[in-house]
């Protein structure tokens, strides 16, 4: 099983520990500012539904998710989920949290369209996500290098994916950061700052998504065209 190659090791190692650094940054960030409490007193729920009402996105429902740092937002039907920890604390950290997936709510409604591109890559990247390492092994496997490569290119909808959220998430952060000042829920110059930390750490788990998706694309690039030569 090409699993096993050392040469994996050498493509991800830098992948797995970039994963690792940015999930201790965003739990530190977390961690600091979910003890912080905003001058506003709001709740994640509170502001939510505040910001719902400022924003004139009367459809959107809020509902609870269990676990930690699980929010989300699912467009489907225009509900926002937060977590416990989001929904019931009136920290800095919940409010940034709650209010950037307001933002992709804010996206929904405008047609957003990076947010609607991305939807689109759904199926792709789940199709392509089990059937293109399938293809890549099966080619390997019996010598037909043709196969492999249309197994790389359906596995790539992953990466297209991760670079397609980036935009996505930088934006629906920004959002929340206007939204926050604007209606002075977020009061103060160090609370912002709070906010910042907080969603900035958040979007670097996403820049570690794409290199990670990258450098298994090119992995397997380099293994066929090595097989390929030989």
């Amino acid at each position: 099983m090409f699993f096993f190659d050392p040469n994996y090791l050498i493509f991800m190692i830098p992948a797995f520990l970039l994963m690792a650094i940015t999930s201790w940054y965003v739990k530190a960030a977390y961690n600091k500012w979910s003890r912080v409490a905003a001058g506003s007193r709001f709740s994640g729920y509170e502001a939510t539904k505040r910001l719902i009402n400022s924003s004139g996105l009367y459809g959107v429902q809020i509902q609870g998710t269990p676990g930690e740092m699980t929010d989300h937002y699912d467009p489907r039907n225009k509900t926002v989920f937060l977590s416990t920890g989001v929904a019931n604390s009136a920290s800095v950290a919940a409010l940034a949290i709650a209010a950037h997936e307001l933002g992709h709510a804010q996206q929904d409604a405008e047609e957003y369209f990076p947010l609607k591109f991305r939807g689109a890559l759904v199926p792709l990247v789940q199709i392509g996500s089990n059937l293109g390492w399938i293809l890549i092994l099966i080619g390997l496997f019996i010598g037909w290098t043709g196969l492999a490569w249309l197994g790389v290119l359906v596995f790539s909808g992953g990466a297209l994916f991760a670079l397609a959220t980036l935009p996505v998430e930088f934006d629906a952060s920004a959002r929340a950061k206007r939204m926050l000042a604007d209606s002075g829920i977020i009061q103060t110059d160090a609370e912002m700052r709070g906010v910042n930390n907080v969603l900035n750490a958040a979007a670097l788990t996403y820049v570690a998504g794409l290199v990670t998706a990258i450098l298994q694309l090119l992995y397997y690039v380099s293994l066929i065209s090595g097989r390929s030569r030989d």
